[in-house]
């Protein structure tokens, strides 16, 4: 059973309706115009409209940014976020806040009060890649407009695999997780997975209506693959070597999204201080390896 209100259908169905990729080209396109007047337009109703901090950022005057994408996705100080010295720590990825947070049972995992949604599915389909994290734990950590987006990493480790998975892009705000049933294995996604000296992690970056596109470090902007699961493969020998410190960028959102952060059985186990609705900052710390590195 479902317990979301009304109010959060009502303003989640109207959304869901819509031509989510063709509004996000649009969105993608308007946000990287470069005409003085409109980006510096659109910047200046964002910061007053979602309270943005500037002070944080790299180069806090609004309009130096070349347009309203480069705005968004800002760098920040040196320093902003330091990383934690505890080699058994793992840190929050973003700044946003905990949407929800716990245990992977039976293969599921939970989506909102009332809803879950299978490991399975939001890893493309593949019960091999899956059964790594089956009774694992999981942290859905949702970015807010005004928040920073880049994505960093939560602890030492080397890139393994990633998973392209194509869906529509409905909004992941708070409303729409509580009322819109499997939301994050019916978006796109990117899941990129990982292996460190504890034992596989991965972090599913989903894409939401208006986030025209997705990046990472090693591969830039995310291309959509039509209607097929594009997988890629870095393995030990050969290629290039994509290895991460705690703290490094990994990606970034162009517009805001939600931020999936897996880990595998016995292997970790998340700060008891922790819960739903809680705000957090890259290099938070989450919580800890527990099994030998």
């Amino acid at each position: 059973m479902s317990f979301s209100t009304l109010g959060d259908w009502m303003k989640s169905w109207p959304l869901a309706v819509l031509p989510h990729h063709l509004l996000s080209r649009l969105v993608r396109s308007a946000t990287r115009w470069r005409v003085p007047w409109w980006k510096n337009l659109l910047i200046d109703w964002f910061i007053h409209h979602f309270n943005v901090d500037m002070s944080e950022a790299a180069e806090p005057s609004p309009y130096q940014y070349t347009d309203f994408n480069s705005f968004f996705t800002r760098a920040l100080k040196p320093g902003a976020r330091p990383q934690s010295g505890q080699p058994q720590a793992i840190t929050s990825p973003v700044d946003g806040r905990i949407s929800q947070i716990g245990h992977i049972s039976d293969g599921r995992l939970i989506q909102a009060k009332g809803r879950g949604f299978s490991l399975v599915d939001l890893l493309g389909g593949d019960t091999r890649r899956a059964d790594a994290f089956q009774e694992g734990g999981f942290a859905t950590l949702y970015l807010s407009p005004r928040d920073y987006h880049r994505v960093h990493m939560p602890c030492d480790a080397r890139l393994v695999e990633t998973v392209y998975i194509p869906g529509r892009l409905f909004s992941v705000a708070p409303h729409t997780t509580r009322t819109i049933p499997g939301l994050f294995t019916r978006n796109e996604r990117l899941a990129a997975l990982f292996e460190t000296p504890a034992g596989p992690i991965a972090m599913v970056l989903v894409g939401a209506i208006f986030v025209a596109c997705m990046e990472t470090v090693w591969e830039g902007i995310i291309r959509p693959a039509g209607t097929d699961i594009l997988v890629r493969r870095y393995p030990r020998e050969g290629g290039q070597q994509w290895r991460f410190r705690r703290g490094d960028e990994m990606g970034r959102f162009n517009m805001g999204s939600t931020v999936i952060l897996l880990h595998g059985p016995g292997q970790a186990e998340w700060s008891p201080d922790l819960s739903t609705d809680r705000s957090v900052c890259v290099g938070q710390i989450l919580g800890r390896f527990t099994a030998d590195s």
